[in-house]
């Protein structure tokens, strides 16, 4: 089974909720992580509330923000879009999906990102499963 990392620089929030969403919706098709080059000591507020309120996940009872080298190594990177230098994973595929934090925005800002989120994880899952990745 491909092992798939979703990566920012902090891993507090999009990153995070793609992990999350990853482990819901495509285990059959790859195993999820998260990282980042820095880490926060608690995962985004707003991101734990809404994914528990929309999908029933509780992201503080399975994950936590971690470094790139927690990790196993994967077969495939997805980094979030990040606004600054992204941080670099060996892997055999590479894409971003360009997704502005929604860090300290509104309600609105962090369910239109996890929208985003939850096509992209069904995609890549297709892809993985049509073995185009």
């Amino acid at each position: 089974m491909k092992k798939v990392a979703f990566i920012c620089v902090h891993n507090s929030c999009r990153s995070q909720m793609a992990e999350a969403l990853g482990r819901r919706l495509a285990a059959d098709a790859f195993e999820s992580f998260s990282a980042g080059t820095e880490t926060k000591p608690r995962i985004n507020q707003d991101a734990v509330r809404l994914m528990k309120q929309v999908y029933g996940i509780d992201m503080e009872e399975t994950q936590h923000s971690k470094l790139l080298d927690a990790i196993p190594a994967v077969d495939i990177v997805v980094t979030m879009g990040c606004n600054v230098q992204c941080p670099l994973l060996p892997c055999a595929h590479r894409e971003d999906w360009g997704l502005d934090d929604p860090g300290g925005r509104e309600d609105e800002a962090f369910l239109h990102t996890m929208r985003l989120i939850e096509e992209k994880v069904l995609d890549l899952r297709r892809r993985i499963l049509a073995d185009e990745v």
